[in-house]
């Protein structure tokens, strides 16, 4: 891993935070033919030191070290380079010359990656992550205010035990809740249940509540390269059981459920459901909806199913605590505390 660009311009003022910038690709570092075109580009291709030179004001927010550790479109994420990115972080917020950490990352699977590091970084101090919906080449690109913001944020000491965090569109979101919602829109990301943390605009930002779950430091989660393998299956009208049963005989050490409003399951699926706990699969309760929660109902069907219930987390950040959880060797007893924890 190579730093590509470090900034330490003369004449700023003493004891300017030095922030580390992590590139790993994604829209924010997007190319097109026409300028005119938000859709049709090539993610990733935009170097680290190119999407800082594009925002010169930052050397007034922050002392900059940047390192490019993937140029990947963030569809094609991977659990060997969240593993990668972590042990980064870690290392990085481990040294004391490194003030916080900001990362650079495709939309696709944001909130994905936000969670896991939210629950695997062991500092206190800040890590941002932020991207961008049209490519560096597009009218009105929106990445380096993006990157501008998220360095500011980064760069304040009331970022600090706040977990990691997204800045997007001059707002701060916690990595737990915060959520894509639009496929083209600036601003396409959104924490449906509690809202932004607070706002960051023109160098300046306030934060407007705090996190309040355990995370980082206060978590027993670790990331490896070779995490248990869950896998994601929805309930729909007129579904079948061939995906639980295919899944489970493929050997899945765990499975969410994207059920229907308040989580619930196909009356199809719910015995497959059942006989894949019986062979010690744990099974997570989610909703496919959007927003609001899902609640443990007791016999029916969570005991007699044997499934775990969500909560707030959509299926894609159930499958990430899970994944960690069952890596951290929690036993299938203790798994509905763990999501009613974190």
């Amino acid at each position: 891993m190579n730093s590509l660009h470090t900034s330490s311009p003369s004449g700023l003022p003493p004891g300017l935070p030095r922030i580390a910038v992590l590139a790993t690709g994604g829209t924010i570092a997007g190319e097109a033919g026409d300028a005119a075109k938000t859709s049709g580009y090539k993610a990733g291709v935009v170097g680290v030191d190119k999407l800082l030179d594009a925002v010169p004001s930052l050397s007034q927010v922050a002392r900059i070290h940047a390192e490019q550790v993937a140029s990947i479109d963030s569809k094609d994420m991977t659990p060997t380079l969240w593993a990668t990115l972590c042990a980064r972080v870690n290392a990085l917020l481990a040294l004391d010359d490194i003030d916080g950490v900001v990362i650079t990352h495709g939309t696709d699977t944001l909130e994905e990656t936000a969670y896991l590091l939210h629950l695997t970084v062991k500092s206190d101090k800040p890590v941002v992550l932020t991207a961008a919906m049209r490519p560096s080449t597009a009218l009105s690109a929106d990445g380096p205010l993006n990157l501008l913001n998220a360095v500011t944020v980064a760069a304040s000491k009331a970022s600090w035990k706040q977990g990691a965090l997204v800045a997007f569109n001059n707002q701060i979101h916690s990595g737990r809740d915060v959520v894509k919602t639009s496929t083209y829109a600036v601003d396409a990301f959104r924490s449906p249940e509690g809202g932004a943390l607070g706002w960051v605009q023109d160098g300046q930002l306030e934060y407007q509540r705090t996190v309040v779950r355990p995370h980082t430091l206060q978590t027993p989660f670790q990331i490896a390269a070779d995490l248990p393998t869950v896998e994601i299956v929805a309930s729909y009208a007129g579904v079948s059981r061939v995906a639980v049963d295919a899944l489970v005989a493929a050997g899945v050490k765990g499975l969410v459920i994207a059920g229907t409003g308040n989580g619930s399951i196909h009356s199809t699926l719910q015995q497959a459901v059942a006989d894949a706990a019986k062979q010690g699969v744990v099974v997570v309760r989610s909703s496919r909806v959007g927003s609001g929660h899902v609640m443990r109902n007791g016999a029916a069907p969570d005991d007699t199913l044997g499934s775990v219930t969500a909560g707030s987390l959509n299926p894609y950040k159930s499958r990430v605590l899970l994944m960690l959880a069952l890596a951290a060797g929690t036993p299938p007893k203790y798994m509905q505390s763990v999501f009613d924890t974190y």
